[in-house]
């Protein structure tokens, strides 16, 4: 069943499974509750899932005009929704984008956060000519339209049915120009130096988990993995043999990495 919270940004729609500690999953740009499919069945086992779709995608309308839409427009989003669903010591799991939107939850309204689970974050790229001409260029419509199928395929390593799912949503969503246009004005976002956590990540006190794909093309291990890893050194760290989303890729090698960090992060609250 589809619920929605009004927010700034229009509703946003969110799906709950499970009863136990609210456990918060923040997809990827694009990307919906779906993407976590795979894992929502075990995770629900201990905890109240809620996994949330981002304004423009899934069954959220996107912004008026999409073209406002930004990752630091998903920040102020999360936290109003925090907000309405009076969220407490919650876990926040997020990828990409939606691992900025929890890193940033975590800073600006920590009661709300209990642990992080940080899947692959945005936030941690040390931009340079050839990162912002890329941001800028993917940050066209025209050419998010043309190419989303194929950048899917791309930072989709393996092929599992759940991977298969979300790259025939990336096709499908070239015939929706307000999902175009949010998706690109993401990535547009993403050279902001708002969108920089590096200097302000390591003021976390929530127990962390960070879990990067080790054949991720969009946010290299060795470059965006290691700076992650530098601004949060207490942060555990788990490296598994995927792309961007490891969930999707490897749904048992993602749940054998994080649900002990969940029991452990429980039996501490």
């Amino acid at each position: 069943m589809v619920d929605t919270t009004l927010t700034s940004s229009g509703r946003v729609a969110w799906q709950a499974q499970g009863r136990g500690r609210p456990l918060l999953l923040l997809s990827a740009n694009p990307g919906d509750h779906r993407d976590w499919d795979a894992v929502v069945p075990a995770l629900a086992r201990d905890h109240r899932v809620i996994a949330v779709d981002w304004p423009g995608h899934g069954a959220s309308p996107a912004p008026q005009p999409p073209g406002t839409a930004s990752a630091m427009m998903y920040a102020r989003v999360l936290a109003e929704l925090a907000e309405a669903l009076a969220l407490e010591d919650a876990v926040v799991c997020g990828n990409s984008v939606g691992g900025y939107a929890a890193v940033r939850l975590a800073l600006d309204v920590p009661r709300r956060v209990g642990a992080l689970v940080l899947v692959d974050p945005g936030g941690f790229t040390r931009h340079n000519a050839v990162s912002r001409a890329f941001c800028a260029v993917k940050g066209r419509e025209d050419v998010t339209r043309r190419v989303a199928g194929w950048f899917a395929r791309g930072y989709l390593r393996k092929r599992t049915p759940w991977t298969e799912a979300m790259i025939a949503r990336a096709d499908a969503q070239r015939a929706n120009p307000a999902q175009v246009a949010v998706d690109a004005a993401v990535w547009r976002s993403f050279a902001d130096p708002e969108h920089d956590l590096r200097a302000q990540a390591g003021a976390i006190r929530q127990p962390t988990l960070l879990v990067w794909g080790k054949l991720d093309p969009v946010l290299p291990i060795l470059t965006d993995g290691r700076a992650a890893r530098a601004a949060m050194p207490s942060a555990e760290w788990v490296a598994l043999d995927t792309g961007h989303a490891p969930y999707a890729e490897d749904p048992d090698a993602f749940l054998a990495a994080v649900e002990p960090f969940l029991a452990r992060t429980r039996a501490t609250t």
